[in-house]
């Protein structure tokens, strides 16, 4: 079974998004500890690439203080192992297919499943290519994660049937950001996914408030927080992990 499945067990799942190295990798161990400790159930952890496509300002500029920074996939790989000293929830990256291929798939791959990363998310890869991933994910026992957008219409049933770990439903077309409302009919998407697998999905992209935290976790198995959180280590910096362990806990009460 699916190391993944342990962050729903508990209940609904809060999964907070983290760039990893910013503003530096020092304080990325510290906001991840600070999130696990408030309650945070799957911990989403993003490799910076340079021309990141479903990402928002907020997270842009994430990703741009983070390689400005230094930071390489070799020292967040790094910043894993050390985390995995004492983190026991389930930890997946999210990142783009050019930074795996780069590296290598085999070699990326491989090291996540040696580290302890249960799964990646790929938002740039499409489902009709992820055979280019899928059979090294399956034999080093990494989930690579699916997602299911608005517009996946008549593929959300065949994706939902393929999927491992858990399933990444983008509330809304467009990037990543705060979003003052979410206005896709999210139940009935949930609805198709429900009657084709028993896979648990969470929702993600433009969630920001306990309010639409809430909801989200009403319509499914979770939700996924990034640029809000993004937001409170931007503005507090090395300050940030006890700001970012409040917010958790507000978000993770809520839901």
């Amino acid at each position: 079974m699916s190391n993944i499945r342990k962050a729903f067990e508990n209940g609904k799942a809060f999964i907070p998004f983290i760039t990893c190295g910013d503003p530096d990798l020092e304080t990325t161990a510290k906001v991840v500890r600070a999130a696990v400790a408030n309650g945070a159930d799957l911990i989403e952890l993003g490799i910076p690439f340079s021309d990141p496509t479903a990402e928002g300002p907020v997270i842009q500029g994430a990703n741009l203080r983070a390689l400005s920074g230094g930071v390489t996939t070799d020292k967040i790989f790094d910043l894993v192992k050390g985390l995995r000293k004492d983190i026991t929830v389930p930890m997946v990256f999210m990142t783009y297919a050019n930074v795996v291929f780069s590296y290598g798939a085999e070699r990326f791959i491989k090291t996540c499943s040696e580290i302890g990363i249960d799964g990646i998310i790929l938002p740039d890869l499409p489902f009709e290519e992820k055979e280019e991933f899928l059979p090294l994910c399956n034999k080093l026992n990494v989930d690579l994660i699916s997602l299911i957008a608005p517009t996946s219409e008549n593929r959300i049933s065949m994706i939902a049937k393929e999927a491992k770990g858990f399933i990444y439903v983008v509330s809304s077309l467009g990037v990543t950001g705060t979003r003052s409302e979410i206005k896709t009919d999210l139940k009935s998407i949930v609805d198709v996914i429900r009657t084709n697998t028993d896979v648990p999905c969470a929702i993600g992209f433009g969630i920001s408030t306990p309010e639409q935290a809430q909801k989200m976790a009403e319509l499914s198995d979770g939700a996924i927080v990034g640029s809000a959180i993004i937001k409170i280590i931007e503005k507090y910096g090395k300050d940030a992990p006890e700001h970012v362990g409040a917010y958790v806990k507000s978000m993770k009460d809520a839901i």
